[in-house]
């Protein structure tokens, strides 16, 4: 198992973390763990990234967009040894 070390922890959540482990009849240790686990097993909740783009320009007419044409001729890349 990992090990986590974590500074500059809020003195303020510290406390609210020992309450909410004694509530649950944990260790403060414990609750992290839980708190992590549920955080980070739940599946995400709506639509990925890549689903809310196509939703957002479904229904564009790609060949309605005029792509600015480079000034320069595309070039070999120099590769050096």
């Amino acid at each position: 198992m990992a090990s986590l070390t974590i500074r500059d922890f809020d003195e303020g959540l510290k406390a609210k973390l020992r309450v909410r482990a004694a509530e649950h009849g944990r260790s403060m240790e414990a609750e992290v763990r839980e708190i992590l686990a549920s955080a980070l097993t739940k599946p995400a909740s709506g639509p990925g990234m890549g689903s809310r783009i196509r939703q957002r320009f479904d229904g564009v007419d790609e060949q309605s967009f005029e792509f600015p044409r480079s000034a320069e001729q595309a070039r070999a890349a120099e590769l050096f040894e």
